[in-house]
């Protein structure tokens, strides 16, 4: 995947090239990139003039950052309490069968990122399933399909 290392400039630009902006720069690589690829990382370090170890402190330090290919969607499903007695559990091994990835894990074509989370909040709606930021409550194998097709 190549990297356009010209936004990455900009980027770092638009910021003022300060030190103390990098998790705003950062912010705006991901957004931009939907991860932190290593080039981007390495052109931050030098512009910067920080050392490359500390970038990866970072961004591996903020659950927010990854360093690895994400998916265009991420599925969020609640294993909580509240969630999993109501079958979260069963909600998350659909997810796994479907998409063919475990959480944490970006499928193949990059639509979608899988992860499990301990509570999104909203136990009364459980089990709860959230697609980039919208929530989908009372949800169940049957349900899951439909709304994969939106997304897709």
């Amino acid at each position: 995947m190549p990297v356009d290392l010209q936004a990455v400039c900009e980027i770092i630009e638009r910021h003022g090239y300060q030190k103390a902006s990098l998790i705003g720069i950062l912010q705006d690589i991901q957004s931009k990139m939907n991860y932190l690829p290593r080039k981007a990382l390495g052109q931050v370090a030098k512009s910067l003039d920080l050392p490359i170890t500390h970038l990866y402190e970072v961004a591996s330090f903020y659950k927010a950052f990854s360093l690895e290919p994400r998916g265009k969607h991420t599925i969020q499903v609640c294993l909580g309490t509240a969630c999993h007695v109501r079958g979260g559990s069963r909600v998350l091994d659909y997810l796994e069968n479907q998409l063919e990835v475990k959480p944490g894990e970006t499928t193949k074509d990059l639509s979608f990122t899988l992860e499990s989370v301990n509570c999104l909040g909203a136990c009364a709606l459980g089990p709860m399933m959230v697609i980039d930021k919208k929530y989908y409550g009372k949800i169940n194998t049957n349900k899951i399909e439909a709304i994969l097709k939106k997304y897709q």
